[in-house]
């Protein structure tokens, strides 16, 4: 039988954006934006606290997503605790496609690891990822909150895999986000079965120019994060972030749907961005919606 650390134990994981205009279901992005989790095992009962985003509108018993995390990670580890304490305090926003579910099972699982004593041993980093991406169902958004940083996904002979790569430092965003959520489901559910070979064609090689733009060439992002598989399929969903890529790019801007969406997220190489300061940037968002400047985040989930 599994013993336990005597807690309380400390996790933070970024924000992440998957997609990345061509990348659909391969390409994810760390962000410097984190939810911070504190748990510890107690002798009995269950205790979900949440402040920050979803204070009001999550539940607060096994159906948190959190707390399944944990419990799939401690069956696993073949770990049965008596009672647990959780508090969440989540800063990305939900619903709006910059990972907030994948921040919640990668730190999840990763918090459960912690509270085991040895978990590091019996559940390494790989596991971590391999359970975290069967949970989400798929592997996007979960490696880069695990690991930092830009990360190329996808999965091979039944398992997942996840390779960094490099990312220019001159390389930041500007995330827009509107005041109401999309759920990740309906945005699939406009997708089509197939498309044409020479979308096909194109977004592979815009993925691929979307790798060297990112680890050293940022001249080639307005290029590169030119997608014809997805974005434009699930307009009516979102007309108004589309409308807002479609502007943004008209002035050179490399901007993308961050995720399913409807977050907006432009890319800047350097404190100037191509269409000017980062300043004239966020002044673009549009009425009622929100916009920040991020930075690429280096760290993935980091426990304490």
């Amino acid at each position: 039988m599994a013993s336990f650390v005597p807690g309380p134990v400390r996790v933070s994981v970024p924000a992440t954006s998957a997609n990345l205009g061509p990348g659909f279901d391969s390409l994810g992005l760390a962000l410097s934006l984190r939810d911070e989790l504190v748990g510890q095992v107690r002798p009995e009962g269950l205790s979900v606290q949440t402040t920050g985003e979803g204070a009001d509108t999550l539940p607060h018993d096994e159906r948190h997503l959190v707390v399944q995390a944990m419990r799939a990670a401690f069956e696993e580890l073949g770990a049965r605790p008596p009672g647990l304490e959780l508090h969440c305090t989540n800063r990305i926003p939900h619903g709006r496609g910059l990972g907030s579910s994948s921040a919640a099972i990668v730190g999840g699982v990763s918090l459960a690891r912690a509270l085991v004593a040895g978990g590091g041993l019996l559940m390494d980093d790989d596991a971590v990822f391999q359970l975290a991406a069967r949970i989400e169902g798929h592997p996007d958004n979960v490696a880069p909150a695990l690991l930092g940083g830009f990360v190329i996904t996808g999965e091979e002979d039944g398992a997942y895999f996840a390779v960094p790569s490099g990312i220019d430092p001159r390389v930041s965003a500007v995330v827009f986000v509107p005041p109401t959520p999309l759920a990740t489901t309906l945005a699939r559910g406009l997708l089509p079965g197939s498309v044409p070979h020479a979308d096909a064609a194109a977004n592979a090689g815009r993925a691929a120019l979307l790798v060297a733009a990112l680890a050293g060439r940022p001249e080639h992002l307005l290029a590169a994060t030119r997608d014809y598989l997805h974005q434009d399929y699930r307009e009516k969903a979102m007309p108004e972030s589309l409308a807002l890529v479609a502007a943004l790019r008209r002035d050179h801007v490399p901007a993308v749907v961050s995720g399913a969406g409807p977050t907006v997220l432009a890319f800047c190489d350097g404190p100037d961005c191509p269409q000017g300061s980062v300043e004239r940037l966020l002044a673009r968002c549009p009425v009622g919606w929100s916009a920040q400047h991020l930075e690429i985040e280096r760290a993935g989930v980091v426990t304490a």
